[in-house]
């Protein structure tokens, strides 16, 4: 309901906008009596930098100064720029040399809210002379925005890897169970380490509400033994069930909750992930005869996925070793399966000669 209504006010700001305008090209268009407009090349250059960016359904909506196609044609020939001569001068000043323009381009793509005089300042400590607006013109020529513009555009994939070894993420997934009276949807809340992939079920409720999620938050959070005990970020979608309580206590357990936008599910992948490997591997291969079966059957599908699953993401490596510490996984002795779930889930070793 908050997502739609959302969605809902969102479709509202972009007509109005639309509008606004359809309106300012009817006044440009009477003043100067003409139906096009001439852009300026670093105009082309902006525009083709966003509308890139959207996708083909986006940009018909959107664009109606400029078609989509010809948007796209800018961003070609943007690109193209930098692999033919179309840019050489023979007047004036020469280029920088490669090395000096690579490494303009490393810092800024590295620090993302250095500006022009920053990177100039931090060129010169490494003795290297360039001016302000030199470095301005290499990150326009490469169609790099200001350092506002660029630390809005952060990627997820920058964030993830800044903070990778204090990140944790959460989620839920339904599972549909058969009771006395028919069948009852249960949700399972789980939490992943990023870094190990180590995953913990937090609570399986049929219907979850903020008293049951405060108390699962506090339990994350003991310092003794809480599995949220070393994070500094959990990662979790716009669940109303996320509420604001639940934030306050995880802040003051000195961990930050970030929200993904809205219908994002692929900025929340390794939960996601895990949850399509307990469905295809575990739940889809039974009958869920209410609760305690329920909490049955992901109890020893973690207890799998955690010491005795291969991960090919991995390369093919266990999350934990303790499954073959007692042998070192030698190349010797008999071959012993460890089977969960009536052999749904199986894990083979050789036993210790």
């Amino acid at each position: 309901m908050i997502a739609s209504a959302l969605t809902n006010r969102l479709a509202q700001k972009m007509d109005y906008m639309r509008e606004e305008q359809r309106i300012l090209m009817e006044l440009l268009q009477q003043a100067t009596g003409k139906k096009r407009i001439a852009f300026t090349a670093d105009q082309r250059r902006r525009l083709a930098i966003k509308g890139r960016e959207l996708t083909a359904k986006e940009r018909k909506a959107c664009c109606h100064i400029v078609r989509p196609e010809t948007i796209l044609a800018w961003y070609r020939q943007l690109g193209a720029r930098k692999y033919d001569s179309s840019g050489t001068r023979n007047v004036g000043r020469p280029r920088k040399a490669d090395e000096i323009r690579k490494l303009v381009l490393r810092l800024a793509n590295e620090n993302l809210g250095w500006g022009h005089t920053k990177i100039r300042d931090a060129l010169r400590g490494l003795k290297i002379e360039i001016g302000r607006t030199t470095v301005a013109n290499i990150l326009a020529e490469e169609g790099l925005e200001p350092a506002p513009e660029r630390t809005k555009r952060k990627t997820w994939a920058a964030f993830l890897k800044s903070h990778w070894s204090t990140l944790y993420a959460c989620d839920f997934f339904s599972v549909e169970t058969l009771g006395t009276f028919g069948t009852v949807r249960h949700m399972v809340f789980f939490v992943i380490e990023l870094k190990t992939r180590i995953v913990h079920v937090a609570g399986v409720r049929a219907n979850p509400d903020e008293a049951w999620m405060i108390q699962i938050v506090r339990n994350l959070c003991d310092p003794t033994d809480g599995f949220l005990r070393g994070a500094k970020f959990l990662v979790h979608d716009r669940d109303p069930l996320f509420t604001k309580q639940w934030k306050l206590l995880l802040t003051r357990s000195g961990i930050s909750s970030v929200a993904i936008p809205a219908q994002s599910p692929n900025c929340n992948p390794h939960a996601e992930r895990f949850i399509k490997s307990v469905r295809n591997e575990c739940l889809d291969h039974f009958i869920v005869f209410g609760e305690a079966h329920l909490r049955h059957l992901v109890r020893e599908y973690v207890a799998h996925y955690n010491a005795e699953r291969y991960h090919q993401v991995l390369g093919g490596k266990l999350l934990t070793e303790t499954a073959v510490a007692s042998n070192d996984n030698s190349s010797t002795g008999v071959v012993k399966a460890r089977s969960r779930l009536d052999g749904t889930l199986n894990f083979y070793h050789r036993e210790a000669a």
